[in-house]
C-alpha cells in the first residue's frame, strides 16, 4: 500500500536478491555487530571495498528525494573524504568526523563514494 518508498520495495528487493545465509555456529550468545549504518531509509549503502589502510563506501539516494543522512561505522576511522567513481579524493572533499558519524547530503538518485582512512 502507498508509494514504493512507504512499502519498502528497495529493501525487499535487496532481501530477495541477496538473501541472508545462515551457517551453523556454537550455541554461545554473540552480540549484534554491524560495520556500517545509515540514518535514512532513502540512502542505500551499496558496497564497501577494502583498500590498504582504508575502506571505500559507495552509497546512493534511492527514493528520488533530497536528504541528509549520517553514515556511522564501528571501524577506527581517522579521516573521511569524498572521492570520485575511480576512488580518487576530490578537491575540498574532506568530511568532518562528528559524534553522529559522517554527514552526507544527497540530491535525487545521487551516488556518493566516501574514502574512510583507518587508524594504524
Amino acid at each position: 500500500a502507498g508509494s514504493f518508498q512507504d512499502a519498502g520495495v528497495i529493501q525487499h528487493a535487496y532481501n530477495l536478491n541477496f538473501p541472508l545465509h545462515a551457517v551453523p555456529a556454537s550455541s554461545a550468545e554473540c552480540p549484534a555487530w554491524s560495520a556500517f549504518s545509515v540514518s535514512s531509509p532513502a540512502v542505500v549503502l551499496e558496497t564497501a571495498e577494502d583498500r590498504p589502510e582504508a575502506v571505500v563506501v559507495r552509497l546512493y539516494e534511492a527514493h528520488g528525494s533530497t536528504v541528509v543522512a549520517w553514515l556511522q561505522t564501528s571501524l577506527p576511522v581517522e579521516e573521511a573524504m569524498l572521492c570520485d567513481l575511480l576512488e580518487r579524493p576530490v578537491a575540498r572533499g574532506c568530511l568532518p568526523l562528528e559524534q553522529r558519524g559522517v554527514r552526507l547530503s544527497f540530491t535525487p538518485f545521487r551516488v556518493l563514494s566516501v574514502l574512510l582512512v583507518l587508524r594504524r
